[in-house]
């Protein structure tokens, strides 16, 4: 894979990164890595479960340098991204230079110490800023300067000169989860109009399956049958929150680990499907009907037999298919 270039030549999945590009994000690891060539911070907006982080990690290895990796928390203040003093320095200084006097100079001094925004800008290391909405807006107000004028302000405390200038190399990604989901606060619109924001959609159905098999071992063939049960589970309005392709991987891995099969269910492998769907009140009746279905096509149980069908989507779930899978609102055509 050839990244320095902004050419992405080779799909599956990237060495020793767990990553596995699929058509849609290879597109956006593309785009994104032409916006941070000519110094725009990308900015990654998706439900979760869509790869978000994986892909902001993704891109920040193409370019080459060293990742700051922070995490948005509401605890989060901005000297937890610029520093602050941190830990004392003791100097004690003995002159006896001339025989008979004695000079003694001592000092405590407490120490600044950059934290990873100043590392990051002083060094031209990659920023990966993931969940930045999870942190107060005022916490992020010091990106501003950094995005727009390349200059980090320092806190009055600090005993070196007011501001960082921003090393050349320094990029800058975010990610972010849309604003009605809990625990994330309304970033400023000063912020959020220097970022280039690339939104990221649910995969596709053979998207979802290449990454399940590729990220569990199992052998696409077996892991469309996994991700069949997950897609009809996230089409079943009463099973909220909707499952992810997290899911599905769960699911996959468990199976390539235990040598059984997908369909049809046996009791472990429901129970796993039910540890996978969490704690819906749909998801028993939903494997009620799972183990009905495969009941009913006795032939599938043998080697080349029918491939078994997952449950249907009752009358009373009709127009279900048309809902977006990871928020669950309503299609054009419901």
């Amino acid at each position: 894979m050839k990244c320095g270039d902004l050419s992405l030549e080779t799909a599956g999945r990237s060495a020793g990164s767990g990553f596995v590009e699929t058509p849609s994000l290879r597109a956006a690891a593309q785009r994104a890595l032409a916006y941070l060539k000519c110094g725009y911070p990308v900015h990654f907006s998706g439900p979760c479960g869509v790869g978000k982080t994986s892909l902001a990690l993704h891109v920040a290895s193409c370019l080459g340098r060293p990742v700051a990796f922070l995490q948005g928390d509401s605890s989060l203040e901005s000297l937890d991204l610029v520093g602050g003093l941190r830990g004392l320095h003791r100097r004690k200084v003995i002159d006896e230079y001339v025989r008979g006097v004695r000079r003694l100079e001592e000092d405590l001094v407490r120490r600044w110490a950059d934290s990873w925004l100043a590392t990051a800008c002083r060094h031209g290391y990659t920023l990966v800023y993931d969940e930045f909405t999870r942190s107060r807006p005022e916490a992020n107000n010091v990106l501003l300067s950094v995005l727009e004028e390349r200059v980090l302000v320092l806190p009055d405390t600090t005993p070196e000169v007011g501001f960082v200038p921003v090393h050349p190399d320094f990029r800058a990604l975010f990610t972010s989860n849309p604003k009605e989901y809990a625990g994330v606060y309304g970033a400023q619109d000063a912020l959020r109009d220097r970022l280039v924001t690339i939104r990221l959609q649910p995969y596709a159905f053979e998207e979802e399956v290449a990454i399940a098999s590729a990220r569990s071992g199992l052998p696409p063939d077996q892991a469309r049958q996994v991700v069949q049960v997950i897609a009809s589970a996230r089409a079943d309005p009463r099973i909220r929150p909707a499952p992810t392709v997290r899911a599905s991987i769960v699911v996959c891995r468990l199976l390539a680990s235990t040598g059984r099969r997908p369909r049809p269910v046996d009791d472990f492998v429901l129970q796993v499907y039910g540890d996978a769907l969490g704690e819906a009140k749909g998801v028993a009746s939903f494997l009620k009907r799972l183990a009905e279905a495969d009941r009913s096509q006795p032939g599938a149980a043998q080697e080349g037999g029918a491939e078994p069908r997952p449950p249907e989507v009752g009358p009373s779930e009709q127009g279900a298919a048309q809902r977006d899978p990871a928020t669950g609102e309503a299609g054009p055509g419901e």
